[in-house]
This record gives structure tokens, sequence and C-alpha cells, in this order.
């Protein structure tokens, strides 16, 4: 199993440090993948230890650190000019050994100050492995590359492309608890750390992985995903903003980023990439820090958006079905001879019957509080009921009979009503029911509700939802902190799934 190997190799890479276990586990993720990373903090919080300690996970590895300056020249970087090759043969070639074109895993920290000689030769080494000297074009052993700096590249100096290729963005931050502070206060100060060899993965394995991965599906739940998350960086709100920007990732970012989602799928023993691989993506898509923590959402709302989508389907069928069942009951309280001689009344919507030539808009009239009501030029009393203005159509008013027993619609008008075969009077006045040439019995007559069980749906659905919260804990590339963004979302989901599983009472009620 690939996964308890990771999870220990991951614990193996965190012993002695403190807080960087988000930037260390998408390192690997990173480093297995064949992408790279950038790390964005202030000097003095580990971005270096974090490339030393992620060369210890590879067989042999050997690295190669570099902290660039606007003075740094490509000698410094990718090897000097071997002086006896261009004296003797003319070859301009550098001597590489022990420099990046050699080297597994590579730190470059300050990595805008260097030149745009620097820069161009670094776009081919990250993006295809490849390194030319002299006429020669070299592969690589490079595993991965860690950028790091306490800047963003700065706008207008070409380095739009560089920044491009670092695919997982990370803020790199002091330790903020106090006990893991104290323990970075108190231990030896020793870095070093030793990984036992059946952990470290070989440059055959490496190789082999590599095959297998590219085998790695991508589910169509994943992609129905991934495509409601692009659409939504069209528009992505600026906390603590009015702001909403338009947030560009490239085809070639995202091709990237799925090779990253079959990494992940791959060292947790999944054949295919499932939508609990998907959160940690969220490092891949910002370009600003500020807008971090809001493509964090909508990559946990598209996550879950299958559960929420399911959830509302139920709710409307739920409401109709409600209606259904109030008409039904209303139905039993009404004489079929009551309910056959309105079988000529024309419905609207299955619920409302329509008044010919109100004077002010439409207005409508349930079908049963009309059928229920008392025969006009009788001794029977009139019955109480309210008028209103439909909230969600203008010029739409809603005639209802009224006990009490529900709220009434602010701005009701209190009115009484009777009728006859034709007609509804409201306070004494005479308005005709539209009528139609189809013969239908009125709702409760021959509708039936849709037999669902919604408490068993409600129960299929919380144990679902339970589950891909479990399942996206379990990841090992999801950080502590986005697992309790995951926890909130999830409650709030579970908050409307608990209001309607109380809404089904009103089945029965």
């Amino acid at each position: 199993m690939i996964k308890k190997r990771i999870e220990q190799l991951l614990d193996a890479l965190n012993k002695g440090i403190y807080e960087k276990e988000n930037e260390i586990a998408l390192s690997l993720l990173a480093a297995v993948a064949g992408e790279s990373i950038i790390l964005l903090g202030p000097p003095g919080v580990a971005k270096s230890m974090v490339a030393r300690r992620l060369s210890k996970a590879f067989s042999g590895a050997r690295s190669f650190e570099y902290l660039m300056s606007r003075f740094s020249t490509p000698d410094e970087i990718f090897g000097p000019v071997s002086i006896s090759k261009l004296k003797d043969s003319d070859d301009y070639e550098r001597v590489t050994e022990g420099y990046l074109p050699t080297a597994d895993v590579v730190f470059l920290d300050e990595i805008w100050k260097a030149g745009p000689a620097i820069q161009n030769t670094l776009l081919t080494v990250i993006n295809e492995k490849v390194f030319r000297n002299g006429n020669r074009i070299v592969s690589l052993p490079l595993k991965l590359l860690i950028a790091a700096s306490n800047e963003l590249p700065a706008q207008g100096e070409g380095l739009e492309a560089l920044w491009d290729r670092l695919i997982i963005r990370l803020e790199s931050k002091s330790i903020k608890q106090d006990d893991n502070f104290d323990k970075m206060l108190l231990d030896d100060g020793n870095e070093d750390i030793t990984v036992p060899s059946e952990l470290q993965i070989t440059n055959d394995e490496y190789t082999n992985w590599h095959k297998s991965i590219s085998k790695i599906g991508v589910s169509q739940d994943a992609l129905h995903i991934i495509h409601q998350i692009r659409k939504s960086l069209q528009s992505v709100a600026i906390d603590g903003t009015d702001e909403r920007r338009s947030v560009y990732v490239s085809d070639r970012r995202w091709k990237k980023i799925v090779n990253l989602l079959r990494t992940s799928a791959f060292l947790q023993d999944r054949e295919s990439v499932e939508p609990e691989d998907l959160l940690p993506v969220y490092n891949c898509l910002w370009q600003e820090p500020e807008e971090r923590d809001e493509i964090r959402r909508i990559v946990i709302r598209g996550t879950f958006m299958s559960f929420s989508e399911r959830l509302a389907k139920m709710k409307k069928a739920l409401e109709g079905d409600i209606k259904i069942a109030r008409a039904a009951r209303a139905a039993n309280r009404i004489s079929s001879r009551k309910i056959e001689r309105d079988a000529d009344k024309k419905l609207y919507d299955e619920f409302y019957y329509k008044l010919v030539g109100y004077p002010e808009g439409d207005c409508y009239i349930m079908a049963r509080d009309y059928q229920s009501l008392p025969q006009h030029g009788t001794d029977e009393l009139d019955t109480e009921g309210i008028l209103y203005q439909d909230s969600k159509r203008k010029n739409v008013n809603i005639l209802r009979t009224y006990d009490g027993s529900f709220g009434a619609p602010l701005g009701s008008a209190p009115v009484m009503l009777n009728r006859d075969d034709d007609h509804v009077y409201i306070l004494g006045d005479s308005y005709a029911i539209e009528k139609t040439k189809e013969m239908k019995l009125p709702l409760g007559a021959d509708l039936q509700d849709s037999g669902r069980n919604y408490e068993q749906e409600i129960d299929a659905l919380a144990d679902d939802l339970k589950g891909m919260e479990k399942r996206i804990n379990d990841n090992l590339f999801v950080a502590e902190e986005d697992k309790k963004r995951v926890g909130e979302y999830v409650r709030e989901i579970y908050r409307d799934v608990a209001f309607t599983r109380q809404d089904t009472q009103k089945l029965y009620d």
C-alpha cells in the first residue's frame, strides 16, 4: 500500500520541524509529480529546511541551493564554462557537476532577483526538465524545484511566465502555537534527520510511478467540479472589499494541476481522481494572496456541489408533496358532489382558480379553499379569508380562507367569502371563476404525491456527506486549516438537512 508508506515518509520528514506539515506534504506531492512549488514568506521561517528535508525523501538524491541576488550569474547556477573545452575544441560547455543540472532537488531563494538570462533558462528547466549545454541537450534528474521569496513578482518585468510555471503557491509563516514555539526554542538545533531507506523513493520507483500516474483516470464527478471551479474563477470576491476580479489560469497550468491530482490519487491507492482529491488545488489557482481564501471557498463549494444540488432537488420535491398532502387532507373534508361540480373550472399550477374580471390585476383562489366555501344565499355563515399580493409575482393577488393556523402574509386584507356554482363572493361582490372546456377533477380528487421516502433519502444524504468529509480529512495533502474550513461548510449543509427533516412532518400535520 503506497499510502501507508507515504504517510510514514511524511512523518519522518516532519520530525523536528514545526508547523510545516503542509509545505512538506505538498512539496512531496510536487516532487513525485515532477512539478514545482514556491514558498512565499519572510526570512527565517524554515523555507530552506523544507527543501533539505525533501532531498531526503529520495534515495541517493543530490541537492542544490542558491540565494539569488541581482548580481547572480548563470555560472553560479548552472556551472562555469569549461575553459579547457573552449580552448581545446572551441566548445562552449559548462561544468555542471555540483550545480543545478545535476541536482534532484533544487532550492532557489529570492527567485525574483535572478536576471533574465537565469530566468529564461529556468523556464525550460522547470517545464521540460532539460538543459542546453553547448551543443548538447541534457535531460535533468530534477524531481523538485522549490523557489522562495518574501514578495510577489513585480508587475511589468517579464516575470509572468516563470510565476505561471511554479504550480503550487504557499504562504510560509512563523510558528503560531506556543507549545510548538517552545519546542523549537528548546530543541538541540540539529536539523539533520535520517529517513529509513525502506521509505525513501528510489529512481526506479520514481520512473515506474510516473508510468502508473499517467494511467490514473479522472472521474466525471471530479471533471464536473473542475468545470464549475473554472467558471467561478471568472468572478472572485476579494476578502474585506467589494471588489470582484477574474482570476486567469492558463490551459498549461490546468494540465499540470490534473497531473498533481493524478499523483495525489496514485499516492493514496486510488485508480482515479475523485472529488476528495480536489481541495489542495486552490493553492495552484490564486494569483495574489488576497484571492486565496475566496478561491478555497470556491473549491470547497464545488467539492460539495453535488450534495447541495441533491438537497435542493429533494426540498423542491418535498415542497410539492407537502402541497399535495395538504390538498388531499382538505379534499377529505369536502363532499364528492362539491368536487364534481367544480370539474369544469380551469386549474392553474394544479392549485388555483382564476377570478374573471378582477379590477386590480390577476386574482387567484386556492381550489380547495373555493370548494370549502359556504353556499351563497343560504343561512350558512360566510368564511373568513385574506387577500394579499403575491410577493414573487407582480400584479398578482391571492385569495385564501384563513383560520389563524398559519402566519398571514404582510399586507393581507381581511375579507368574508362565500360561493355559488360559478362565482366567488368577496365582501358581497361577485366574481366568476374561469372555466375550461376540458372537464378535470380538481386537486385532491385524482392527484397523487411522489411516494418518496424523504426520511430515508435524508439519512442517505447525511451518511454520504459524512463519508465525503471523512475522505477529505484522510487526504494526506489537505492541511489542518483546510479541514477546519471543510468542517464549517459541512455543518452549514447539515443545518439545512436538519430543517428539511423538520419539514417532512408537514406531510402529516
